[in-house]
Parts: structure tokens; C-alpha cells; sequence
């Protein structure tokens, strides 16, 4: 006899980076909450996880107001009357460089949840879950929480840092899991971003979240639980790759400005138009509509050496980042960095065995795709949990199918990967040491035929011998400029 299936609960995680928000409050404000809550009206989930990131913006002195406004007209909102359970926590010490995060965890759990407990970190045992209670300035001490900032090498670009994360641990109606939210380094220059792949920033970001996962495989005291990480991770676009397959048709050209001290490269078409602008804090494309188009997804590549210890639901949605402020232009990127998804909700090995296989309310997707909700577009994962997963009420760390992998297991996922890429990387330079490479420049001079028509004269260079330099930037003017070539055969 077949055993019967396990009841479900439907549940809304939600990660938004909303420093932008508060940054223009009287415009966007408003905006976010009506659209948020209009997607929690439309799905009605039985629990609701919304991780902030960026709370109060740049300037969190002058904004705490609009957020305690903006937390008191969620509660209180009509779309969240059935939701009797509310725990809220926002790292708001601004004063504390050595601990503030500027990270929000909100929760809502809806009166059909019958059983809800928390677990405390302090006593490493659950506590009941009643009413509401908001945590707000110093949380430090406030034991049904972990929230950490990470240490400053992970990031040594950045003289100053609020990244880190903020985790809870939740029992429902008997399964029990981690929700974790995270924010990750942002790459500081398109410039330095292009030069390779992976970058410096995108190791910084490895380097921070294995740190991160790590940590929870060998917490002894609370024991691993399967969970759900969820935040902004920064991650962006393999930025060299984009560039070259935006430009494979196009001229570059180099330009300083000695006033600032800076350097934007420019890609023109054969009529010298500017098709493509990188500069250490601008990304132009004369089409935006392009980085919506579905070939951008391979160039998204960072997950790709985590995937064997995380799991994500297939993306079908544009970028999340970096859109327009502008209320009238809400489906607009900015023109600062490639379009990229930050923001994702990602899921552990143990935490997918907890998800209802074949629902079909499944979804994944942002919110407010219309709608301007600041620079970041909210990314939300609409799904089913399975309930009755632990085997014993109020083990944190139940053996069974719901037990998270150990962090041996983790680590040996994580080299597997390294190793495969070391070994491509080692066949491609054996390949590549094979090939005999020949280099020569060629000048291309305008000349004046006899009839007075422009013609050109070519002009072969002696061949290069230990030549590194790959292209040449400058600008041609006046009637007889020479160009410059270099052709290369293999």
C-alpha cells in the first residue's frame, strides 16, 4: 500500500535590494508597497519571507522615518490582516561600522499555519512563535537570529563594507529549515571587471559565500538544516565575454579624460558611430532592448561553480538590475552597468527534498516588471513545502531525507568543480602552445589618385617578435592619417 502523500504549505520568499526605494521615498516608495502587496494578494501564501537588502539607503540617519513607515504600513496592510504572526528584524546601528549590515528579514505567517516555532541561537532550543514583534536598531543580542558581517580581506577593494548575512531558523507545522539573507560585493569598475573571467570581484564573492555555507555545514551547536539562501549576490555577467560578443563587428577606441583622470573605451560601427561606452562606472549601449534578448543568459556564468551544492529553478526574466529611478521609465536599465541578475533565491541540496515535486503553482520570477521598484527589480520563488519532515518535532538536525549534506561533501563538490576547470584550462594552454602563431602590422595610408578620388596605399610592417599588445587604440583624423592593423595567422 502506497504511503499517503505529505500535506504542503504554500510559501512566498522574496529578496528586494531597496536602498534606491529609500533614497527617493515620496516617489518610490509607494510604488514598491502597492506592487509587493499586490503580488502577495494575487498568490495568498501561507508564509511569507521578504529579505531586504540596502534598508534606509546610503544615508540611513536621514531615512528612518520612511522606514518605520514603510514596516508599520506592511502590518498593517489589508493584503496581511490574515497573517497573525509577524517577526521583524532590521539592522538598523548605523553607528557600528563593525557590525552594521543595513539587511531586513520579514516574516509573516498566516493563521492556517498551525504549528510555528523559532529557534533560538543563544539557547539552541525552538521558542513558540506568537503575535508580532519587530526588532529594529541594535539587533546583536537578540538570540532567534545569526547575522554576521563579513571580514574585510574578503573584500579588499572596498575600504568600507555593510555586507554580510542574516539568518533565522523556522520549524512548520513539523519540517524545519534555514532562510538566509545575503549581500555580496558589487564589482567597483566595468573596467577591471572586463579584463579577465573570472574577475577579482567575482572570487571575492566565491571566496565570501563558500565562507558563508561553510560556516553553517560546521555549526555544531545548531546543526545543519536544510536552507534557503536568498539576497542580492551581486553576481554579474562574465563582462569580458558580453563585450566582445556586443562589439565582434565594431572598432575600439580608446578615450582619456586627463581633467578626471579617467578612461572610457568606445566601440563604433564602420560609420563611426558609437555603439558601445565602458567606463569604470558607465555601460552604454545605443539597444537597450538587447540585454533583454534571451543570448545574454550563457554569459551569466558565477553559479556555475556552485551548482552542485545549490540548486536554482530555471530563470525566465530579465535582468534585475540596474533599472531606472525613474518612475516614467520603469522598464529601462540604467546605463552604468551590464544588466545583470543579482538578485536570486538559491536552495541546498536537503532544502530541495523539502519542496512539493510537480506543483503547479511553482514560480519564479521578479516583481513589478512594469512598475518602477527602484533599481533593483524584487526576484521572488512561488512554491510548496512539504510538512511532517523531521523526524523527531524539534530536532534541528534530523536524520532522514530532509538532512543537509555534510560540509566534507560540500567541499568535495566544490574541488570536483576546480579540478574539471583545471584540466580544461591545462588541455586549452597545451593546445594553444601547439600553434604557431605569426604577426605582422599593416599601415593603411589615404592617398590622392589622379583623378582626385581617395584611394589607399598598404604598407607591409616588419613581423613582431614578443609582441603582447593585441589591438591599437586611437583616433584617425585629417586627410592623410595612417591606420594601423595588426593581422595575425595561426
Amino acid at each position: 500500500m502506497a504511503s499517503a502523500e505529505p500535506d504542503t504549505i504554500p510559501i512566498l520568499l522574496v529578496t528586494a535590494n531597496v536602498g534606491s526605494v529609500f533614497e527617493d521615498p515620496s516617489k518610490l516608495l509607494h510604488l514598491w508597497l502597492r506592487e509587493f502587496l499586490d503580488h502577495v494578494a494575487q498568490r495568498r501564501p501561507a508564509f511569507i519571507a521578504l529579505h531586504l537588502q540596502e534598508v534606509g539607503g546610503k544615508t540611513y540617519e536621514k531615512s528612518m522615518e520612511y522606514v518605520q513607515e514603510f514596516i508599520k504600513k506592511l502590518c498593517e496592510s489589508d493584503e496581511l490582516r490574515d497573517y497573525n504572526r509577524i517577526r521583524v528584524y532590521l539592522d538598523e546601528d548605523y553607528n557600528s561600522a563593525e557590525h552594521f549590515t543595513a539587511l531586513g528579514n520579514l516574516y509573516f505567517v498566516q493563521n492556517t499555519v498551525d504549528d510555528v516555532l523559532m529557534w533560538n541561537f543563544l539557547t539552541h532550543e525552538w521558542d513558540p512563535v506568537e503575535g508580532k514583534s519587530i526588532h529594529t536598531g541594535s539587533i546583536e543580542t537578540v538570540a532567534s537570529k545569526e547575522k554576521a558581517k563579513f571580514p574585510q580581506q574578503f573584500f579588499p577593494e572596498c575600504k568600507w563594507s555593510r555586507k554580510g548575512f542574516l539568518r533565522t531558523r523556522w520549524f512548520l507545522n513539523g519540517t524545519v529549515f534555514d532562510l538566509v539573507n545575503i549581500h555580496l560585493f558589487h564589482d567597483a569598475s566595468n573596467l577591471a571587471a572586463c579584463e579577465e573571467y573570472p574577475s577579482v570581484y567575482c572570487k571575492s564573492r566565491r571566496r565570501a559565500l563558500v565562507h558563508t555555507l561553510e560556516r553553517f555545514h560546521k555549526d555544531t551547536a545548531n546543526r545543519p538544516v536544510p536552507y534557503f539562501v536568498f539576497g542580492d549576490f551581486n553576481f554579474r555577467c562574465d563582462t569580458e565575454g558580453v563585450i566582445k560578443k556586443l562589439t565582434e563587428d565594431l572598432t575600439v577606441h580608446r578615450v582619456q579624460n586627463a581633467k578626471h583622470d579617467s578612461t572610457k573605451v568606445q566601440y563604433r560601427d564602420a560609420d563611426g558611430a558609437n555603439v558601445l561606452t565602458v567606463g569604470k562606472k558607465e555601460f552604454f549601449h545605443n539597444d537597450q532592448s538587447t540585454f533583454k534578448e534571451s543570448w545574454l543568459r550563457q554569459f551569466d556564468r558565477e553559479l556555475d561553480s556552485l551548482r552542485s551544492i545549490l540548486y536554482e529553478y530555471p530563470i525566465t526574466f530579465p535582468p534585475s538590475y540596474p533599472y531606472e529611478e525613474d518612475p516614467l521609465q520603469p522598464c529601462s536599465y540604467m546605463a552604468t552597468r551590464c544588466p545583470a541578475w543579482c538578485d536570486r533565491i538559491l536552495v541546498s541540496p536537503a532544502a530541495r527534498k523539502l519542496i512539493s515535486e510537480g506543483s503547479t503553482g511553482d514560480s519564479y520570477g521578479i516583481i513589478g516588471a512594469d512598475v518602477c521598484m527602484g533599481d533593483h527589480k524584487p526576484v521572488y520563488l512561488s512554491t510548496r513545502i512539504k510538512t511532517s519532515q523531521a523526524v523527531t518535532g524539534v530536532d534541528p538536525g534530523p536524520r532522514g531525507s530532509a538532512s543537509e549534506i555534510t560540509v566534507q561533501e560540500l567541499q568535495d563538490r566544490l574541488q570536483e568543480y576546480t579540478d574539471l576547470n583545471m584540466r580544461i584550462y591545462d588541455q586549452q594552454q597545451s593546445e594553444a602552445a601547439s600553434l604557431k602563431v605569426q604577426s605582422r602590422y599593416v599601415t593603411v595610408t589615404p592617398v590622392v589618385a589622379p583623378d582626385g578620388t581617395s584611394a589607399s596605399e598598404e604598407r607591409t610592417e616588419p613581423p613582431v617578435e614578443n609582441e603582447n599588445d593585441t589591438s591599437h587604440y586611437g583616433d584617425a583624423s585629417g586627410s592623410r592619417c595612417a591606420l594601423i592593423f595588426r593581422e595575425t595567422t595561426v
